[in-house]
């Protein structure tokens, strides 16, 4: 006889769940049999007992089963091409980020591998808080519609190579009923539940190779790198036992990425690396993305890293990248012209803020700035709030750069908020700590875990 309130009493004492157990409450929650306290009872003794890795795998495959799967995927078929796809399935393949400050990594990475042969359904969602969301960034795009059906999801990677796109209610419907309980209840902060909630729509999309961008830092989810590499580890580990292939690059988060933190200034800094344009701040986030990527093709095609990163830099070059944006873009209603055009005319109240002291930028608080952003109307802080797409931060400098008094560091934009402008300026230059001393800034690869 199933018993909810045994299996919560099971796990609070610290002992492992049976597969049936796990598969039998989540089936019960879905239909309504066990109440949203029960659920949020589990998790919390989840938050506090943990999950072994076969337990962690059961929840998210339990999750992953709630709903329709964008494709199958079976490992002992791995050479047999995914309906609809005009590939191996061995080619399918996506990169999820915990969330960072300024990370714009996706609208670069998932094109970039599409452009390297691979076919890349990517499922995303819309910021909250401090952590931006690439739906909300895509749709600056006049036209773009993140939120297509499951059909289109699926014609339009198998057309282009790749899509970005909103889970739908079909694809794990008990993820997005327990992440919501989570964020009410506390339990936001467990590797297993965390780990479960990603990985159980990823599962969903079929893809038999997965990469994940740990962030570590000031900006990120987990602060610390023992908490990152757990999280990696945890992601790593339950994607292999799903025989999938899996690697996760625990990147540094203390500072912004890239030149931009909002929406649509992240779109054009997205576009000036897939259009080589790429300078100053904008450099590492560039290299960055061509370590996924080639992390990706690397994985999928069963290659070397370094045949792999030189296939991802020719493809940047040679403009291949940036055609499979545009035909991604284009096929989810976008216009790229009328981005350009709505960017050139917005309006926007700005705020220049300089250096007070000559020397070398040894920090840029990336927490500080995400709140600033968020003020100045570029995230959500319920989620009906209205983003405001034009607002954001631009930087002029980025960490080891030299600057003299006056020299600008960034600019503030909003429409919105334009009263807060002169505060948000303030707490802007406390985010900056500049230095005499000369000052190498650290690699954006803090590890990889594999």
């Amino acid at each position: 006889m199933f018993s909810a309130k045994q299996i919560i009493d099971k796990k609070r004492e610290g002992l492992a769940l049976s597969t049936t157990e796990i598969r039998e409450f989540m089936s019960y929650y879905m239909t309504g049999e066990v109440p949203d306290y029960q659920m949020s009872a589990l998790a919390m003794a989840i938050c506090c007992r943990g999950m072994t890795e076969r337990e962690t795998a059961d929840l998210t495959e339990a999750m992953r089963c709630s709903g329709e799967a964008v494709w199958e995927f079976d490992p002992k078929r791995g050479d047999e091409p995914l309906p609809g796809l005009p590939c191996p399935a061995a080619l399918v393949a996506d990169k999820h980020s915990t969330g960072g400050v300024g990370d714009k990594l996706s609208l670069i990475i998932q094109p970039l591998a599409a452009a390297c042969g691979l076919y890349v359904p990517s499922l995303t969602g819309r910021g909250l808080g401090l952590t931006g969301g690439t739906a909300d960034k895509l749709e600056t795009i006049p036209g773009y519609v993140a939120g297509v059906s499951l059909d289109r999801f699926r014609a339009i990677v198998a057309e282009t190579g790749v899509s970005m796109a909103m889970q739908t209610p079909e694809i794990c419907p008990a993820d997005k009923r327990l992440y919501a309980l989570r964020d009410v209840t506390g339990t936001v902060a467990s590797i297993p539940l965390i780990t479960a909630s990603i990985l159980s729509k990823k599962f969903a999309e079929g893809a038999p190779t997965l990469v994940f961008d740990v962030k570590c830092g000031l900006g990120a989810f987990m602060h610390t790198r023992d908490e990152a590499r757990a999280l990696a580890s945890s992601l790593v580990g339950s994607t292999k036992a799903s025989g999938r292939k899996s690697l996760a690059l625990v990147t540094d988060m203390d500072a912004p990425l890239g030149r931009t933190v909002g929406n649509a200034n992240e779109v054009e800094e997205a576009l000036d690396i897939l259009e080589n344009k790429a300078s100053g701040p904008s450099l590492p986030a560039a290299a960055l993305c061509i370590e996924f990527a080639a992390a990706m093709v690397s994985l999928a095609k069963d290659i070397g890293r370094g045949e792999a990163r030189e296939m991802c830099k020719a493809r940047l070059a040679d403009g291949s990248a940036l055609a499979k944006f545009k035909a991604m873009v284009a096929a989810h209603g976008g216009d790229l012209d009328e981005f350009r055009r709505t960017r050139r005319e917005a309006k926007m109240h700005r705020f220049r803020i300089s250096a007070m002291r000559s020397g070398y930028v040894t920090g840029i608080d990336a927490k500080k700035v995400a709140q600033i952003s968020l003020r100045l109307g570029a995230g959500r802080q319920v989620q009906t709030d209205t983003i405001d797409p034009h607002a954001g931060v631009d930087f002029a400098v980025a960490r080891g750069d030299r600057v003299a008094v006056g020299a600008p560091l960034a600019t503030l934009f909003t429409s919105t908020v334009p009263d807060a402008l002169e505060e948000c300026a303030a707490e802007l230059l406390s985010a900056f700590t500049i230095a005499p001393a000369a000052f190498t800034p650290p690699p954006l690869v803090i590890e990889e875990v594999g």
